[in-house]
């Protein structure tokens, strides 16, 4: 565990973040894969009952064990998160035109199969909102490493804010266990990361967290869209 002392400073941080984005940008919406990180942040939000809605993406090819994460979710919080799913029609057409596991193939088969799953029903999540939050890391992988925790993303016209930024892994367990936040049973069989079902593995020691994440791909391409699109994602100065 890092010294108490630097994690109660980041925690305290984080909770400052999310009363400004809930006084300054509502609305606001916090996206939740319902992973490790997202915990903490469903935790401080609900808990503190900061006036920021929360949504997943059902993208249709999760893991049971990530389903069941809105069951445990609603045990402890007596809460419901809001639910986006792909255009049907969107996802039988890719399947006919190129297989139901055509993201197998290539990068950009990987990548149009995100789009439908997940970037066009964030962007229906998004529509009419100010600020949206997502469970970030610096630590995470390759492609978040100047990860800051504002940022204005021109693709949805809004501030985008990560505040979890500059969090270690220490940090989000210690809070998991510190608060007894349910969290999901992957985590305990060797995913520290979790996306689709066909698209995660468990990793092996010494991997990196996200090395379970579309394995098959070079690192520096393992990103869903989510988080970069077109290159149009522009980092700018923190809170």
């Amino acid at each position: 565990m890092n010294d108490t002392s630097e994690y109660e400073i980041r925690l305290a941080n984080t909770v400052a973040i999310l009363e400004k984005i809930a006084s300054e940008f509502t609305p606001a919406v916090f996206a939740s894969s319902l992973a490790a990180e997202d915990m903490v942040l469903t935790d401080l939000i609900l808990r503190r009952q900061f006036n920021i809605g929360i949504f997943s993406l059902e993208t249709g090819r999760l893991h049971k064990e990530t389903l069941a994460m809105l069951d445990k979710i609603r045990a402890t919080y007596a809460v419901d998160i809001q639910l986006f799913k792909p255009n049907l029609d969107a996802v039988e057409d890719y399947v006919r035109q190129h297989g139901v596991n055509a993201f197998y193939d290539s990068v950009d088969m990987r990548k149009e199969c995100c789009r439908i799953r997940k970037v066009e029903p964030l962007n229906r999540a998004l529509k009419g909102k100010k600020a949206w939050i997502t469970g970030q890391r610096r630590a995470q992988s390759a492609t978040r490493t100047e990860l800051a925790v504002q940022e204005d993303d021109v693709a949805h016209a809004m501030q985008k804010f990560n505040p979890l930024a500059d969090w270690t892994e220490d940090d989000v367990w210690h809070y998991i266990r510190s608060n007894n936040v349910p969290y999901n049973a992957l985590h305990d069989k060797g995913y520290p990361s979790i996306g689709c079902e066909p698209c995660t593995r468990a990793i092996q020691p010494g991997e990196d967290v996200r090395a379970g994440r579309w394995w098959w791909e070079n690192p520096e391409s393992k990103e869903c869209g989510l988080h970069v699109v077109d290159g149009k994602l522009v980092r700018i100065k923190a809170i």
